[in-house]
């Protein structure tokens, strides 16, 4: 089988990618920091190959969409991973923040799925978009994010109905704290750490980012719907509505004290507090034009 993966250089991406080739498939990694991918295919190994490509590029990952699919012969299955994060209170973001957020994970998203379709309509394939377990369950501090990601889940609900008659199946991914450079960074910042110790029950557990390739490698082979790690979030997808309103009442209860956090840490780190965290967010915010 040939697997495409964006944002592939670490984290789920990589390790998925890892997992896959180690059964025999062939991997196209693709994402913004080519040293990384390089590395990552390499410990592929076969035919697995890297392709740097921003996802905010409508054309750019349309040309390595194609390069990949001309180099493999056709893409029998595609994972649109790559995203970001910025903690942060939605009243106090920048515009540009937020729409930072936007132009990654979901327009980015909705290139991503545009250039693989023909190529998966073609092969009768796969595609796994990864939304996250906050587009299930709604809080405070990751706003943007949560926006996004339950945007993307309506994507792939939609897209799921518009291509079944192709032959295509469509999943989404819904993962709760999974141990990556996006979720640790996020750690840094006071506001985002004083939730998590709020949380209870194994909403407070980071779980190894390992749950999350298995989830998505068993996804691929068995053309799932719903993709999950760890796996008794499935449980919680058709009860949404009725867990809202309880980590609602939890959250409110810590509301001020998270107002005071993000106060002074905006005070300390000025404009910088509500970057997007971890290396892959580095990596998107330098290829972020310079505000004139």
């Amino acid at each position: 089988m040939n697997v495409l993966i964006t944002g592939a250089a670490r984290g789920i991406g990589a390790e998925s990618a890892r997992r896959l080739a180690a059964q025999g498939h062939t991997v196209a990694l693709v994402g913004l920091e080519p040293e990384e991918l390089e590395r990552v295919a390499a410990q592929c190994g076969g035919s697995s190959f890297a392709i740097e490509a921003d996802i905010t590029d409508a054309a750019g990952i349309a040309r390595a969409v194609d390069d990949a699919a001309a180099r493999l012969g056709g893409l029998d299955a595609v994972v649109a991973n790559a995203g970001i994060a910025t903690a942060g209170l939605l009243r106090h973001l920048e515009p540009a923040r937020f729409a930072q957020q936007v132009e990654v994970n979901l327009i980015g998203t909705f290139n991503t799925v545009r250039a693989a379709l023909p190529h998966l309509v073609e092969r009768r394939g796969y595609l796994l978009l990864v939304a996250s377990a906050a587009s299930l369950v709604h809080g405070p501090v990751l706003g943007a994010y949560t926006a996004t990601k339950a945007a993307t889940e309506t994507l792939g609900d939609s897209l799921r109905v518009e291509v079944k008659h192709l032959g295509v199946d469509v999943g989404v991914a819904y993962f709760s704290w999974i141990a990556t450079e996006m979720v640790t960074g996020a750690f840094a910042t006071p506001t985002y750490q004083r939730l998590r110790d709020s949380l209870r029950g194994p909403f407070g557990r980071t779980y190894p980012v390992e749950a999350a390739a298995d989830a998505v490698v068993k996804g691929i082979d068995k053309r799932r719907r719903i993709v999950v790690a760890p796996g008794w979030l499935r449980a919680f997808h058709p009860l949404r509505g009725l867990v809202q309103r309880p980590q609602e009442r939890d959250v409110l209860a810590i509301m001020p004290e998270l107002e005071e956090l993000e106060a002074a840490d905006r005070a300390q780190r000025g404009e910088a507090a509500s970057a997007p965290v971890g290396s892959g967010g580095a990596a998107a915010e330098a290829t972020r034009a310079p505000a004139a």
